[in-house]
């Protein structure tokens, strides 16, 4: 299950009714859901709001940090970020699911 219908089932809500709270066209959420097309991080949000949740970045910078890792993320265009952070909330997904059975 993605983050967005993990989103939109916890909230009790259809494609439909999250496509009328967003503005994002149901057809689109249909592919996002079933992992056809990679949201940009815009609409992402939108969807998430729609359903009460938020997107939260943050750079940490301190003990334990991998600064080689933050110099190579500030290498790489906010859309490459944006795909890099697509793909670790994916990873994030997999390990929740794996974590409930």
């Amino acid at each position: 299950m993605t983050l967005v219908a993990y989103a939109r089932r916890s909230v009790g809500l259809s494609q439909r009714q999250l496509a009328e709270r967003s503005g994002v066209p149901q057809p689109a959420i249909a592919r996002i859901e079933s992992r056809r097309t990679l949201p940009r991080i815009d609409t992402l949000s939108r969807l998430l709001r729609a359903c009460g949740f938020q997107i939260g970045l943050e750079l940490a910078a301190g003990e334990g940090v991998d600064r080689s890792a933050i110099r190579e993320l500030r290498r790489l265009t906010p859309a490459q970020r944006a795909e890099v952070a697509v793909e670790e909330a994916r990873n994030l997904e997999r390990a929740l699911v794996r974590r409930r059975r």
